[in-house]
């Protein structure tokens, strides 16, 4: 099936996606801060650039969307039309990516949570809350470096 925009349209489109600042990090932050705690944005310096870095406790947390990061819901296994060969190798890139960013930060002591679009719907916040509030509760050791 070809795309149903041109080029010039089709780069515009993708241009226009946030890579930061999306509703789901949103919900996530206001989560975090209701509950008491403060982060800092964009983890700049360690391993995938977590969302929320709290350094004191030595917790990281991304917030992947679903399609891009391919999620196991239908958002994330959805694959466009057309140009599937780059969409396959693209999609596989990122996973391995994820996969290794999360390896990293662990080593360096890190405790890591990844918070899925699809989890912070309106109907899936109470367990989102119940989620993020043991992540954050739970002792751990303060990450070696940042």
């Amino acid at each position: 099936m070809p795309d149903q925009f041109s080029a010039d349209q089709r780069s515009r489109v993708m241009r226009a996606v946030k890579s930061g600042d999306t509703t789901p990090e949103w919900i996530v932050r206001r989560l975090v801060h209701a509950m008491g705690y403060r982060y800092r944005l964009g983890g700049r310096g360690l391993p995938g650039r977590p969302d929320l870095v709290l350094p004191r406790l030595g917790k990281a947390i991304f917030v992947h969307g679903c399609f891009w990061h391919r999620h196991a819901c239908r958002s994330g296994q959805s694959m466009p039309a057309s140009r599937v060969d780059y969409w396959q190798a693209k999609f596989a890139r990122n996973v391995l990516r994820d996969r290794a960013n999360l390896r990293k930060l662990r080593r360096l002591g890190w405790s890591v949570l990844v918070v899925w679009e699809c989890q912070t719907s309106q109907r899936k916040r109470a367990v989102l809350e119940q989620r993020l509030r043991r992540f954050l509760e739970q002792r751990s050791a303060p990450a070696r470096s940042q």
